[in-house]
């Protein structure tokens, strides 16, 4: 695996294993509304690939940014950080 350019890695939480090869990862972050001035949690949920099929739901993940394995697949899953429970 070669480091050529900068690709974006985001921290998540997988919420899906039933594919095979894919899993669903979902992430948080933090936005700051405009008129009331409170923060708001907004999520989005990424497919991400892994190829040793290994991730289960609730393991927190890491997963990089990479070219397109399929129509939706454009994240790899770099490594897992937290088995679930």
């Amino acid at each position: 695996m070669s480091d050529r350019g900068n690709k974006r890695t985001i921290q998540g939480v997988v919420v899906g294993d039933k594919m095979e090869k894919t899993v669903v990862v979902r992430t948080e972050r933090l936005v700051k509304h405009e008129i009331f001035h409170k923060y708001i949690r907004r999520h989005v949920k990424y497919k991400a690939h892994d190829e040793r099929n290994e991730c289960r739901v609730g393991d927190k993940v890491v997963i990089v940014e990479s070219r397109p394995v399929s129509k939706e697949k454009r994240w790899r899953v770099q490594e897992i950080l937290e088995k679930a429970r």
